[in-house]
Formats: C-alpha cells, sequence, structure tokens
C-alpha cells in the first residue's frame, strides 16, 4: 500500500485531469453550435458526427495510449465500453436537471436510428469478447476478424445515418448575429481539440497507478473512472447544450459517441501488436457491452413513446431504468474487480 501522501497525489492529478477535461468539453459545445449555424448542417447531424468525434478523442488517445505505452488492454477496452454506459446515463441526469419540458418530447425522432444502431453495435461487440475468449474467432495477423467485421459494421451505420440525414432534409440552425465567426470557432474546436487529446494521453498511466495503490483490477478502474473522466466531454457539452435549448445537439453527441467508441476498440485492436485485444481482456467487459445495448434500446422506446410524466416529479421511468442499468453495472464491475 502506497504512503497517504503518494496516493492522495494519485487522486489529485486524476480530479485536475477531470477538471480541464470536463472545462474544454464545456467550451466544444459553444463552438460546435456556432459551426453548426454558420455551415448550415443540422444540430442533429453536427452533434452526430463533429461533436460526438471529438468528445470522443479522450477515449480514443487513452485507448491507444493503455494499450501502446502503458500496457494496459483491460483499461482501454473498459473506458471505451464504459464510456457508451456512463453517456447513456448522462441522458437519465439531463432529464433530472432539465426543468423546461420532458427531454425525450423535444428530442427528434431521427435519433432511433443512431440509437438502434447502437445496439447492433454493442451486442456485436459483446458477441466479439464472448467468442474471442473460447478461441473460435480467426485473426489476420495480429488483428482480430471481430474487429474487421466492426469496421464494416461502423462504416455502414454512418452511411446509413447520412443518408438519412439527407433523406430528411433537416433544417440548419440559424446563425445569431454580432457572435463569433467561423474562423474563430474552428480555432476554439481545435485548441479544444488538442487539450482533450492531452490529457487523453495522461489518463491511462493515471489509472495504472490507482490501480495498483487500490488494489483494483484494471478491467474495473477503465470501465467506472478512466471511463467516467473520458466522458466528461460528452457530460459537459451535454448540459452546454441543454442549456441553450439545442436538444437534437445534446442526443446527437451522447448517440454518436458510443458508435464512435466501437470504432476506438478496433482501433485498440489494430494496436495491440502482441494479439487480438478481445481474447486479452476480462470477460466481464462483455457486461459493460450488453448494459450499454439495452440502454440503447431504452432510449429507442423514449423517443417512440415520448413519455411526459415524471416518477416522484423528478424524472420520466426511462430514465429511471437508464440509471438502475448503470448501476446495476457498476456494482458487477466492482464485485469483478475485486
Amino acid at each position: 500500500m502506497l504512503p497517504a501522501e503518494a496516493l492522495l497525489q494519485i487522486w489529485l492529478e486524476f480530479v485536475v485531469c477531470l477538471v480541464v477535461i470536463a472545462l474544454a468539453g464545456l467550451r466544444l459545445s459553444r463552438y460546435g453550435e456556432r459551426i453548426a449555424a454558420l455551415t448550415g448542417l443540422s444540430r442533429s447531424w453536427v452533434g452526430l458526427v463533429l461533436v460526438a468525434t471529438v468528445t470522443s478523442l479522450p477515449e480514443m488517445v487513452t485507448g491507444l495510449s493503455a494499450v501502446v505505452l502503458a500496457g494496459a488492454p483491460d483499461i482501454a477496452v473498459g473506458d471505451a465500453l464504459g464510456s457508451c454506459v456512463f453517456n447513456l446515463a448522462i441522458l437519465a441526469v439531463a432529464d433530472v436537471l432539465h426543468r423546461r419540458g420532458p427531454l425525450y418530447a423535444q428530442a427528434s425522432s431521427s435519433h432511433m436510428l443512431a440509437a438502434g444502431l447502437g445496439v447492433g453495435l454493442c451486442a456485436a461487440v459483446a458477441l466479439a469478447l464472448m467468442l474471442s475468449r473460447e478461441g473460435t474467432v480467426p485473426a489476420i495477423g495480429h488483428i482480430s476478424l471481430a474487429s474487421v467485421v466492426l469496421l464494416v459494421l461502423y462504416a455502414g451505420s454512418m452511411r446509413l445515418l447520412f443518408d438519412a440525414e439527407q433523406r430528411n432534409g433537416a433544417s440548419g440552425v440559424t446563425p445569431a448575429p454580432g457572435t463569433m465567426t467561423l474562423k474563430q470557432a474552428l480555432m476554439g474546436y481545435s485548441m479544444a481539440s488538442a487539450v482533450i487529446v492531452a490529457m487523453g494521453i495522461w489518463l491511462p498511466h493515471l489509472g495504472v497507478q490507482i490501480a495498483r495503490a487500490m488494489g483494483w483490477s484494471s478491467s474495473f478502474v477503465g470501465t467506472l473512472f478512466v471511463a467516467m473522466a473520458t466522458s466528461l466531454p460528452e457530460l459537459a457539452t451535454t448540459w452546454g447544450a441543454i442549456r441553450i435549448g439545442a436538444v437534437d445537439l445534446a442526443f446527437g453527441n451522447l448517440l454518436g459517441s458510443n458508435l464512435f467508441d466501437v470504432l476506438i476498440l478496433v482501433l485498440d485492436d489494430v494496436a495491440h501488436t502482441s494479439g487480438p485485444i478481445w481474447s486479452a481482456v476480462a470477460p466481464v467487459h462483455a457486461v459493460s457491452a450488453v448494459m450499454a445495448a439495452l440502454m440503447s434500446a431504452a432510449v429507442i422506446v423514449a423517443l417512440a413513446c415520448r413519455p411526459a410524466r415524471r416518477v416522484w416529479r423528478l424524472a420520466s421511468w426511462v430514465s429511471i431504468v437508464l440509471l438502475a442499468l448503470y448501476l446495476l453495472n457498476a456494482v458487477v464491475q466492482y464485485v469483478h474487480g475485486h
């Protein structure tokens, strides 16, 4: 066990990392909204592609750093899948804090497609983890065939989303007068992205130190703590978007981030040169993938039913289901981590 001073320093560094990522993520929501206004793109599409990609950069950089530099594939996979679960829990928290009417009723029904694709991709990840542990998935060099399949599914999903956006012909956001220019928005967007990437490189090393100091497994630390840290941009961006009334930007950001997190798992497998990453990590990660699929399915139900009533005046029943599934996953990961 480390001395109390050394342990406190590790946790302080972790908190500093949390704060910096949160502030950078909050700026991203403003720049993303402005870019949407000036380019004529819809908030749904900007949230789904532009903002979601950048707010998922911590997961990507952290995953690659965990595999290549820290030698901790469990932190990489736990981070990506834990972020998927955490992102959907953010919707429940946003519903609790949003007091200007039912959150799900204000979002476009077009998000059901992204949520449905999320169900399929997360289920495919769970299948890849379970089959790889049995040694039934072949590999191309050190890259698993499961990663190739997931890459094809991700590319197909993005194509479907783009075609749907083109068919719907969603209107763009009207730029407000007297605000920042497109050049300023892009520069700010780039600077915030650079900060997020820097923090993503730092995080896996902190995760390894926390796991060793506390006697926890890398899968538990990656799924709960590192995933929470790398998902702070989504949390800050979602809250920033909700505050300015950009509900579709918030939904698109969270659901798009989950799709991008699956692509990150493919990149992690490519970087894991000692063999397929799917067979090198703890099987408990499949639980996170299944929970993410169930939570995405709950979001589809919410967008279809558009619940207006709040349970105990706090949140809709769908949000309570999302929080319950998140907590269940946390308990399972905690028990396995010990």
